[in-house]
């Protein structure tokens, strides 16, 4: 421990020196190059000014600016004008991130036909998306496609909803009003260095609108032949003195997905909540932020376990309850453009009674951000944070069980990045790293370098490097699994839990490029290699022939290790000025291997888990009339691991928008199969159904 700490000081103090040995030798080399670069349009609020400007200025006129308005010149390209925040935890864009982000906006929202927030991921390139029955996802990025989302990082306004009971995500619980999200950063590769551990294959942060943005009513309806009720309430105002405020409530029944013996996953789901936001005496520098949501609602689903009683399996159908609430409070002050400080709480409580583990977590987390120009061209930002989960089992079974009923998981950590201006407007080099230490596995650390190369107005290029870990979940140290029966009959193989895990650790290595050659056409193309170390699989213990049953056990260790590796192109063509196509194409390959003597049980499940390539093509044509017809087309590649085979399938949308205020869609998923699997029963999740041709109507009324 002693030494891994060392480690960290000399790396961090590594980094200051890189950084001042950096800006120096920029120092020297910026006279020479300066000349040649590139005239560059200022964008954001300089870019208001520089926009009006006549096009017959002097082109030296740039000559005049001050330095600190060159340092933040964006590039001019509207494809990457777009507005993120999740990759430096700053306002920045698309165009100024040396990472491959991308950013779904409401208008894509609006016209995707989606009805919750994992259909809306399936437009992100890279993003695989598997839904596994009426109210469960599998969702991953770059990496294994699991039951859970163990090494993806999900937010909401700054809250992480990652489940520490089993690495993951509980998606069926994470819901929103569509029409109150004002965009979701999608972050593929790791963002460790700012999210800290868990954040290793990608971060998906969703960020909804301010309370002074929903002002008045929205009320939405719909029906169809699966999702049977769609109805939201949200109502905005304020006191015209720096206050405003929202308020909605939600409510759906969802039907069951098809099995042929006939599904049991139908899903009925209700929640509420607030926004408030105030801005004292009406200053923009400074605002105290503070929301809430609680919902409810229960779950259909089939399980098949393993059973202490002849024939040793069992089928069980489960009608399940699902419950939970949270707070957020969030004060910001800005004392300009590149300093300000944010101090962040939040209260979590999640309920889960179902089948075949029942659990209550709690959740308490703060966080401090200070970010400050360290010097003329260093952008220095830092944090700390504290948080603590307490996990309750409420009940178990024969198949599953925790030998520890309650536990709190305890994290304390803090980052720092420093964004440095090596030539201004052309070479940003980005480097920090995040230091955690938890009860867990102790001490962890995270570093990552980025540069930015913008090669001139619609052209960028970049490369990274970061260190991310995912740390052992709570049923990953103390949970006993029951799997089979086995040969020889009957047996199950006893999958243990190890208090003694250490972290999975990954370096990822990415580069990737970003143009818009015309104002009608842009892409994009990343590249990465994941290297693992660490990873949890398993070593097989001597047999146990005791009757009733054998046992055949096999205890969680840190033996595998491998590489990910793989490429993702998106691209976005404006045919005319009322018909935007866009598409991606992905790639993904994980090749893992563990020692001799292990069982090869969890690690080759993870390597088989993915589909290797993944197309979809969207259209957005806008017919005239106020007629918008829109659509998705999707080819996924076969799931070795689940045996589900390649597919193809399509989702149309027919909208008539007569005004802002008012308009009406019919919308059809999954069209091209009256139904089909998108994923497949492993053990240990719910009996897997397939995914059914759908056809709803909505209509959206704003006053």
């Amino acid at each position: 421990m002693h030494g891994r700490t060392m480690g960290s000081v000399v790396f961090g103090a590594a980094i200051v020196g890189v950084s001042f040995c950096l800006t120096a030798v920029a120092d020297q080399i910026t006279p020479a190059i300066w000349p040649m670069t590139y005239y560059a349009t200022l964008a954001g609020e300089t870019g208001a000014d520089a926009g009006q400007a006549d096009a017959g200025d002097d082109e030296l006129a740039f000559l005049n600016t001050d330095i600190q308005q060159l340092s933040r010149v964006q590039v001019n390209a509207p494809s990457m004008a777009t507005e993120v925040t999740s990759v430096t935890k700053q306002p920045s864009t698309i165009g100024r991130s040396a990472a491959a982000v991308f950013v779904i906006t409401p208008e894509m929202i609006r016209r995707s036909g989606a009805t919750c927030i994992p259909e809306v991921l399936r437009m992100a390139p890279g993003v695989c998306v598997s839904r596994y029955n009426s109210h469960g996802w599998a969702i991953s990025i770059r990496g294994p496609h699991l039951h859970y989302s163990r090494e993806l990082l999900v937010l909401i306004d700054g809250r992480a909803v990652y489940n520490t009971l089993y690495s993951g995500v509980y998606w069926d619980v994470q819901d929103l009003v569509l029409e109150d999200i004002e965009r979701i950063e999608v972050i593929r590769g790791p963002g460790s260095t700012l999210w800290g551990s868990n954040a290793v294959t990608g971060v998906i942060n969703i960020i909804t609108k301010k309370a002074q943005d929903t002002q008045g009513s929205l009320v939405t309806t719909g029906s169809g032949n699966l999702d049977r009720s769609i109805s939201q309430v949200r109502v905005g105002g304020d006191n015209g003195q720096g206050l405003s405020w929202r308020v909605y409530g939600k409510h759906f029944e969802r039907g069951a997905e098809y099995l042929p013996t006939g599904a049991n996953d139908d899903w009925r789901m209700g929640r509420g909540g607030f926004r408030v936001d105030w801005e004292p005496g009406q200053c923009r520098d400074r605002s105290l932020t503070v929301m809430g949501d609680y919902y409810g609602g229960r779950e259909g689903d089939q399980w098949i376990v393993a059973s202490p009683d002849f024939p040793y399996a069992e089928s069980v159908v489960t009608d399940d309850s699902v419950a939970g609430a949270n707070v957020l409070a969030r004060w910001n002050r800005q004392f300009d453009e590149s300093s300000g400080y944010m101090v962040q709480t939040y209260f979590d409580r999640a309920y889960r009674n179902e089948y075949p583990l029942g659990f209550m977590q709690t959740t308490f987390d703060a966080d401090f951000e200070h970010r400050f120009p360290l010097a003329e061209r260093h952008g220095l930002i830092w944090g700390l944070c504290s948080r603590q989960i307490r996990t309750n089992i409420l009940h178990d079974t024969f198949a599953t069980r925790m030998n520890v009923r309650a536990d709190t998981f305890r994290l304390f950590s803090g980052f720092v990045q420093d964004e440095i201006t090596l030539v201004e407007d052309k070479f940003i080099f980005t480097v920090g790293t995040k230091l955690e230490d938890n009860n867990y596995t102790g001490f962890e650390y995270q570093p990552s370098a980025r540069l930015l190369w913008v090669l001139d107005e619609r052209r960028v290029a970049w490369g990274a490097v970061t260190r991310a870990v995912r740390l052992p979940a709570f049923s990953e140290r103390y949970g006993c699994n029951y799997i089979g029966p086995v040969e020889p009959y009957p047996a199950f193989l006893e999958l243990v839990g190890n208090e003694n895990l250490c972290a999975e650790t990954m370096m990822a290595y990415e580069i990737g490029y970003r143009a818009q050659p015309t104002d009608r056409f842009a892409w994009d193309v990343a590249m990465y290699i994941n290297a693992y170390e660490n990873m949890i699989g398993s070593i097989d213990g001597p047999y146990d022939p005791s009757p009733p049953y054998g046992v055949l056990p096999t205890d969680l260790v840190n033996v595998g290790r491998g590489l990910g590796y793989g490429l993702e192109l998106s691209a976005t063509w404006n045919v005319t000025d009322n018909w935007e196509l866009s598409g991606w194409y992905g790639v993904s390959i994980l090749n893992l291997s563990s020692p001799p003597g292990s069982n090869p049980y969890i690690i080759q499940g993870t390597e088989k888990s993915i589909p290797h390539n993944q197309v979809q093509l969207h259209s957005l044509w806008d017919l005239g009339n106020h007629w918008e017809l829109d659509g998705a087309l999707r080819y996924m590649d076969r799931m070795m691991l689940q045996g589900v085979p390649s597919y193809i399938t399509m989702d149309l949308r027919l909208g008539w928008r007569r005004s802002e205020n008012f308009e009406v869609a019919l919308v059809g998923q999954n069209l091209l199969s009256s139904h089909h699997y998108e994923y497949a029963t492993s053990p240990l999740m719910p009996v897997t159904t397939e995914v059914r041709r759908t056809v709803y109507a909505q209509m959206v009324l704003r006053r």
